[in-house]
């Protein structure tokens, strides 16, 4: 049985297509909680594939030293593994939902400031898709 905490290597947005999809795409949506951005679509999901998949973009504008950028995608993917169950469990079999969060503060924030503004993100999100499922 896998870990239910896990962050695997196919839970990555590695992608081009993907990528462009989410951002170019008509069937995205936007939702922001300060200092994040996530953009997120839903598409079919392969037989093969986690129920959700994650991009994180830190930006060398916002934060210009590169432990200050991996210090915050770090804290971000910890953040999205603990609560990624809050997802999945609202996804049908069938569909896959793809997420990125974009970080768009010029400094660091505490480790508890981006969980929790991870946290009420995919929240929002699920909400969203349970309505919109239902």
């Amino acid at each position: 049985m896998k870990n239910r905490f896990s962050f695997e290597k196919n839970e990555r947005v590695a992608s081009q297509k993907l990528i462009d999809e989410l951002f170019t795409g008509g069937n995205s949506q936007s939702v922001a909680a300060f200092p994040l951005r996530a953009v997120y679509m839903v598409q079919q999901r392969q037989a093969d594939e986690p129920p959700a998949k994650l991009l994180i973009s830190v930006a060398k504008r916002r934060l210009h030293h590169a432990v200050d950028r991996n210090r915050t995608k770090r804290q971000l993917r910890e953040a999205y593994r603990l609560n990624k169950h809050r997802l999945e469990s609202t996804l049908p079999d069938n569909e896959q939902l793809v997420v990125a969060f974009i970080w768009l503060a010029d400094g660091l924030e505490s480790t508890d400031t981006v969980a929790a503004r991870v946290k009420s993100l995919l929240k929002r999100i699920s909400v969203k898709l349970q309505t919109k499922n239902s």
